[in-house]
């Protein structure tokens, strides 16, 4: 089992844990803020369960019907989580709206927020261990999960802070109105969620300042050839897959092309991790005097 796999399993063991204290801290209080935010944590804990299911599935070899790989698994869990995290906040507001038309006072407030940041300080621990490793390995699905995680981390302080005024002001409706500030953050947190794993499914190209990078190495380790064209670049989970072709002298040998080719593979996968290259030679005639000139 690879340190993904350990990771995903380990935020299903935090999220159950967080979800069973945050629980406890909406039971002591009768909170309809603390009900909101312990309702998210089902969801994390879901979500943690999908993204090991994702990390897992990703992890194995290529095959015949899957030549490129099972990387792209990650992006679906990700997408999933974000229609999780709406579902999650579509709920919430309803019981914020219930709540409003029938405020009450909290029970024990101060021992069930108490507990609430207890959990919450579990939640800022794991989720920047996510979001370090999940950039670190080139895990979309970790990397969602904390980001989750983080979102999840900022209600709560929210919400902890406004419940505190709660019993200070005797103003109940402060109970709904966080629980509906909270949906709407969820809300907002899930349709990013989805938006940046559908770019991935979509095949969209590395950003602008890494492709200048693979622009620049290209040029700098292809001497003996004429030019690159028809440079082309896409993600599928921790992949990054770089394709284009080099125009070499008719006359060059097929061994003398290929150690272009080799200089250039090994120059680029230095600069760029987990990358997968495919180098299409071809002879000077196909030349389009456009794309990358060779230094």
């Amino acid at each position: 089992m690879d340190k993904i796999q350990k990771l995903a399993i380990g935020s299903i063991v935090i999220g159950t844990l967080v979800f069973v204290l945050k629980y406890a801290a909406y039971y002591l209080t009768g909170s309809i803020a603390l009900y909101s935010d312990a309702l998210e944590s089902i969801i994390n804990v879901v979500t943690a369960v999908v993204a090991f299911m994702a990390v897992r599935f990703s992890a194995q070899p290529a095959d015949a019907n899957h030549p490129y790989g099972h990387h792209k698994v990650e992006y679906f869990s990700a997408v999933l989580e974000g229609v999780l995290i709406i579902v999650a906040a579509l709920t919430i507001l309803r019981e914020a709206y219930f709540g409003f038309l029938s405020p009450k006072a909290l029970d024990a407030p101060f021992e069930g927020l108490a507990v609430n940041a207890l959990a919450t300080f579990v939640n800022v621990v794991w989720s920047w261990v996510l979001i370090t490793q999940g950039r670190k390995l080139r895990s979309p699905a970790l990397t969602a999960d904390g980001r989750h995680l983080l979102t999840d981390v900022i209600t709560s302080v929210g919400v902890l802070a406004g419940l505190l005024l709660v019993p200070l002001t005797g103003w109940y409706q402060l109970d709904p109105a966080l629980a509906a500030l909270v949906a709407l953050n969820i809300l907002w947190s899930g349709w990013g969620l989805m938006k940046e794993s559908l770019s991935g499914l979509m095949d969209e190209a590395i950003p602008e300042t890494m492709l200048t990078r693979v622009r620049d190495v290209i040029s700098g380790n292809a001497e003996g050839a004429i030019e690159a064209h028809d440079l082309r670049t896409r993600h599928a989970g921790k992949l990054t897959f770089i394709d284009f072709h080099l125009v070499v002298p008719g006359a060059m040998s097929v061994t003398d092309a290929h150690d272009i080719c080799d200089r250039i593979e090994r120059a680029l996968k230095s600069e760029v991790q987990d990358a997968q290259i495919t180098i299409h030679v071809e002879p000077d005639n196909k030349a389009k005097h456009a794309g990358i000139v060779v230094l």
